[in-house]
């Protein structure tokens, strides 16, 4: 990568940097490759590691980057496709036949206020929590919290077996109920402490969060927080074949 001075441009000098980064990374880095650490970078480009740091953020927030714990800034591979649309069907509970996620995990307790607002419980009523997982390629790309409230699903004893055990019997009964669709919100976050640990990202960096509600009855029977790595997927909504992206 060579040496490249930064002259008065009309947008953000990070920005700029970004543009030349992308070219370099192109022409002259491999997937998988190690960047050189910020203090050459921000010497090679005569910029300060505040305006690098923005481009390198930007970088990972477009897919480009990967900041890896114990290795440092590395080339990122293209997006994984993940279809959300057909995780588990259109019309149906999850955790049906052909549902992608693994469930993994159970925990009773209050939802966070959002998610009870959403469930109509108060705030401090005990729900159910299922933690699953989603793994393409032999990576794991996403980790779930789904929220189910005792209105829906009975307490589950201890007698159920194993934490999975528990979890797959909320599910199951889950599917007792009948179907009454579902709505899906996306918006872009930041990795708390716990969803990093679970997905190999460094707390604060970028994923995308994709919340679903789902009906019975004509209310809500449950909720899904499912938290994707931005700098991975590229997320689908359909059957269809997706539309590919355009690199920037």
């Amino acid at each position: 990568m060579g040496t490249t001075q930064l002259e008065t441009v009309p947008e953000p000098k990070y920005w700029h940097l970004r543009t030349v980064l992308s070219e370099a990374l192109d022409s002259e880095f491999a997937v998988g490759e190690i960047l050189p650490n910020e203090r050459e970078l921000a010497a090679r480009f005569g910029v300060a590691r505040a305006t690098l740091r923005q481009a390198l953020e930007q970088l990972e927030l477009e897919g480009r980057l990967q900041r890896r714990r114990g290795v440092g800034t590395t080339v990122a591979p293209p997006r994984v496709g993940v279809d959300v649309g057909s995780e588990s069907g259109p019309h149906t509970w999850p955790g049906a036949p052909g549902d992608a996620w693994h469930a993994e995990e159970y925990a009773a307790g209050p939802a966070p206020a959002a998610v009870a607002r959403t469930l109509g419980v108060a705030a401090d009523a005990p729900v159910h929590a299922v933690l699953r997982s989603r793994t393409t390629g032999g990576q794991q790309v996403a980790s779930e919290v789904l929220y189910v409230p005792t209105a829906s699903v009975p307490p589950v004893t201890a007698d159920d077996g194993s934490e999975a055990a528990r979890a797959r019997t909320v599910l199951r009964e889950l599917h007792r109920l009948p179907f009454g669709g579902q709505d899906r919100t996306v918006e872009l976050g930041s990795a708390r402490a716990e969803d990093a640990r679970r997905l190999d990202r460094l707390p604060g960096a970028p994923v995308l969060i994709v919340t679903t509600r789902f009906l019975s009855d004509g209310g809500t029977a449950a909720v899904s927080v499912a938290t994707y790595r931005a700098d991975t997927c590229r997320l689908s909504f359909s059957d269809a074949d997706p539309v590919p992206v355009l690199a920037g």
